[in-house]
């Protein structure tokens, strides 16, 4: 489809990216990813009311007050997401790369009887996807000059979010059954790209929240529980259009300064644990993740505040289920099994295919062991499998409009899976 010169008066907003923070995420609803230790991983995260495993204290800090040695704990967790949609011109797959490696650090340290002081590194949003030009047909507008041909329609094309958080606590042991914990999240978007078809966006920044949490054990039953407050992220960015020609028409600016505001979204996890025998224990987990946070995406000029972009993303609340299974095999040696039903957020109405989120399974299995001498080895799969999400919008789209979120350009059936595997090495002291 070809249009007229007419179209690029509405080209200066078109190729601003339509979600800044859209990358889907391969484990939780939307964009979050909270394996943050390989024990987690074993458990599909159902770890938050564990006073007896050190990969808890990534979960739930308070967990710190239930052990009288100091540790770390450093390893990494890889990702293998896999994400496809097919609509009327066949199957498309996600070019991103195919394996991620995300940071797991986590470090305790016993002041006294009562104090404990915790950090935590770990990698709590993010992903990537890349469409190839040509993914989306309805996205394929052009504007005739002669022999050349100028794309109108914003395709989605890279997405990317690094998201790096640093997490210091301080926990305090009330008595033997209970302990609390207190601490601040440091967020660093690292790294934010959103291109597309027409224009590309690249920036960075960073922001702050808190968490507080608690855990309670009485004899064989623990009660655990972890918050992190929503917080926002300022980014600023560079924009940049592609297209020269439109640029010298005055259709498009040829760079241009942005900012936003990412806002991420609040994290409550509840769980109890019950300790059958001296071997085998069972947790159920249920967390809820506050998308309701992120409802819109608003991009301004950098100097002067000027409304570059806004979008409505219109995400809900969404909830997940664990169920987490820890296995004392051997003295020296623990399994771990764990299975999760993770619900999105994202609703039909704004539909993005830069986060074509669903609902989830997550099965786990993992092996703890003890090395001797203060050294331990956990690693920990998992396997993620979406719902099929077949999206038909009944909304039609506007050939060289912005305005693609919800809208039958971005129709088609969408599937995708996931791989992780943790690897982390601890020391005792």
């Amino acid at each position: 489809m070809y249009r007229t010169l007419s179209t690029t008066a509405r080209l200066a907003l078109v190729g601003i990216p339509l979600a800044f923070a859209a990358q889907p995420g391969a484990k939780a609803s939307g964009f979050a990813l909270p394996e943050h230790s390989a024990a987690g991983i074993g458990t599909t995260n159902a770890l938050v009311a564990n006073p007896d495993d050190p990969g808890a204290f990534a979960y739930n800090p308070a967990a710190m007050g239930f052990h009288d040695s100091s540790s770390i704990a450093v390893g990494t967790l890889f990702i293998g997401p896999s994400f496809q949609v097919t609509n009327s011109t066949g199957t498309h797959e996600s070019q991103g790369v195919d394996w991620i490696g995300v940071p797991m650090i986590q470090g305790a340290l016993k002041v006294n009887d009562r104090w404990r002081l915790g950090l935590g590194v770990n990698a709590p949003f993010g992903l990537e996807t890349r469409w190839k030009t040509g993914t989306f047909p309805a996205l394929t507008d052009e504007l005739a000059l002669g022999p050349i041909r100028i794309p109108l329609s914003p395709q989605p094309l890279q997405s990317k979010l690094e998201v790096l958080g640093v997490v210091p606590t301080a926990t305090y042991r009330v008595n033997d059954q209970l302990s609390l914990s207190a601490g601040v999240d440091y967020y660093w978007a690292k790294s934010a790209v959103l291109d597309s078809s027409v224009a590309n966006l690249e920036g960075d920044g960073d922001g702050w929240g808190y968490n507080l949490s608690f855990l309670f054990k009485r004899d064989a039953l623990s009660i655990g529980g972890s918050f992190h407050s929503a917080a926002t992220i300022a980014i600023d960015g560079d924009y940049e259009a592609l297209s020269q020609a439109l640029v010298f028409l005055g259709g498009l600016l040829p760079s241009q300064s942005a900012e936003l505001d990412l806002n991420l979204p609040w994290r409550l996890q509840l769980g109890a644990r019950y300790a059958f025998t001296d071997r085998l224990a069972v947790e159920v987990d249920w967390s809820r993740i506050g998308w309701s946070e992120f409802d819109k995406i608003r991009i301004e000029t950098k100097n002067g505040g000027q409304l570059i972009q806004e979008d409505i993303n219109d995400w809900s609340d969404a909830n997940a289920y664990r169920l987490g299974l820890t296995y004392q095999w051997r003295p020296t040696t623990v399994l771990r099994l764990g299975y999760t039903y993770d619900e999105t957020g994202q609703g039909d109405d704004h539909f993005s295919a830069r986060v074509p989120d669903s609902d989830r399974h997550l099965f786990g299995i993992g092996l703890g062991q003890d090395l001797g001498h203060g050294w331990a080895l956990d690693v920990g799969y998992m396997y993620v499998l979406f719902e099929d999400r077949d999206y038909r919008s009944t909304t039609p789209y506007t050939p060289g409009s912005a305005d693609i979120n919800g809208t039958d350009a971005i129709n088609g059936d969408y599937e995708a899976s996931a791989h992780l595997f943790g690897l982390e090495i601890r020391r005792t002291f």
